[in-house]
């Protein structure tokens, strides 16, 4: 049995850790608090942008735009979001086994650490990497999807798919690989962006006759690039409040752990030091019995 003055020190130890991880679980969860907040916020705006959309969608021939032309896919593009540090459960290993089952080629773009150490060391094909801090600013996501809208455009890549973790509930996080463009039609891109910003009633269709300046097909070329970027910055706050949600579960069942083991630790100093106690005696007696 170990001594008592090495299960106190083991009690110190685990109340430390204790401490930090219940530190780790309150900022968690203020964040996934902050993040959930941040992706209601923009229901209202994704619902407008779709509405507007769909006025457009009846007015022009979508074939004409690059976003809806349907070519043969040789090269996919994905862009991949992780976490930059770890400490939260398997969220990060479920996407990368995600990554495992990709067996056609495949050029990534990430945004995270965890996610560009794996491409880097299984020796993916990385073109890109970026930084999105913990409040998926807009600013920053639009920089990589804009990178990878370039390499759309330019022939690189032939698809763009967001492989990330989508928030459903605190313990729920579900691994979705989300087809971004080409887009199949617009009518399906307003679905897609009213579903991830769980928006629920559905676009009126506008009867009213319109004048577009300059023109119709236009405004759609100079819409759908921003109404994409406003669809994958939606994704990153979903993955941003799965990545909180889940440190926050984990960083409460670490708490618990230790609360356990703590109480299992203070079961063994007290029959330790009742041990001890019961020796001390018996050898007084012995003692006194000898003289």
């Amino acid at each position: 049995m170990a001594s008592t003055r090495d299960i106190r020190r083991r009690i110190k130890s685990v109340k430390n850790t204790r401490q930090i991880t219940k530190a780790m679980e309150l900022v968690a969860a203020s964040k996934m608090k902050r993040a959930q907040q941040a992706t209601l916020a923009g229901r209202p705006y994704a619902q407008l942008m779709a509405e507007m959309l769909g006025a457009l969608a009846s007015r022009v021939d979508e074939a004409q735009h690059p976003f809806l032309t349907h070519r043969e896919v040789k090269t996919r593009g994905v862009l991949l979001i992780t976490t930059n540090i770890g400490l939260c459960g398997a969220l990060n290993a479920n996407l990368l086994k995600q990554v495992t089952e990709i067996k056609s080629p495949v050029k990534y773009v990430t945004i995270g650490r965890k996610g560009t150490q794996f491409i880097a060391r299984t020796k993916r094909d990385l073109i890109a990497d970026f930084k999105v801090d913990d409040r998926g600013s807009f600013n920053e996501v639009k920089v990589a999807v804009e990178f990878m809208m370039k390499q759309f455009l330019d022939g690189v890549i032939d698809t763009i798919e967001v492989l990330y973790p989508r928030f459903k509930n605190t313990l729920v996080q579900q691994t979705v690989l989300r087809p971004v463009l080409p887009l199949t039609n617009v009518r399906d891109f307003i679905q897609n962006l009213q579903t991830e910003s769980g928006a629920v009633s559905k676009p009126q269709s506008d009867e009213r006759e319109i004048l577009f300046e300059p023109n119709a097909p236009q405004v759609l070329e100079a819409l759908l690039p921003f109404y994409v970027n406003r669809y994958i910055h939606q994704l990153v706050l979903s993955a941003k409040a799965s990545e909180f949600s889940a440190r926050m579960v984990a960083m409460k069942t670490a708490n618990d752990n230790a609360s356990n083991l703590i109480d299992d630790l203070s079961l063994e100093y007290n029959k330790a030091r009742q041990a001890a106690i019961t020796q001390e005696i018996l050898e007084i007696s012995a003692g006194q019995a000898a003289l």
